[in-house]
């Protein structure tokens, strides 16, 4: 889910993107800990707070939680229906209101915000689903290049989204 946060009157706005409504404590938590919802609405709020945006002025708006992981196995959790609750739940809890939003179904999505403006612009992308089998190798994969990086290691990508 990502959610875009607008303060009109200072034209100050910030958008994260999360892939879990919390973290849970483990090893790889502090590197990961801003793919959590909990950890980046509070980052994304709190710096704009600290620009001089005001909480009574904030508006959001959400989008995301498409089915991209195959839940049609039983046993399979709803990811994009939990971020999509969880985003639904912070904002309300923070009186925060919702303007625009944009959930669920089977698109990935590409969000475009202006932060002049506040728009937010948002494209239903087709998505091919990704099995859990195939999901479970590739997080496995990425644990063992996390643990197997030599000592001083850095790299130097650029990552396009």
């Amino acid at each position: 889910v990502a959610v875009c946060l607008y303060d009109s009157a200072l034209h100050i706005a910030g958008m994260n993107h999360f892939m879990l409504p919390q973290m849970k404590k483990g090893f790889h938590a502090d590197e990961d800990v801003l793919l959590a919802g909990d950890a980046c609405m509070e980052a994304l709020l709190n710096s704009m707070l600290a620009k001089g945006a005001a909480k009574h002025r904030i508006r959001a708006k959400a989008f995301g939680g498409g089915a991209v992981i195959d839940t049609t196995v039983p046993g399979a959790l709803a990811v994009g229906k939990r971020n999509a609750d969880f985003a639904h739940e912070w904002l309300e809890r923070e009186g925060i209101p919702l303007v625009a939003s944009d959930f669920l179904g089977p698109w990935s999505r590409k969000i475009l915000l202006v932060p002049a403006t506040g728009d937010a612009f948002c494209k239903r992308m087709t998505s091919s689903l990704i099995s859990q089998d195939t999901l479970r190798r590739e997080e496995q994969a990425y644990a063992e290049s996390l643990i197997n990086k030599p000592v001083g290691a850095t790299d130097k990508k650029i990552e396009l989204f």
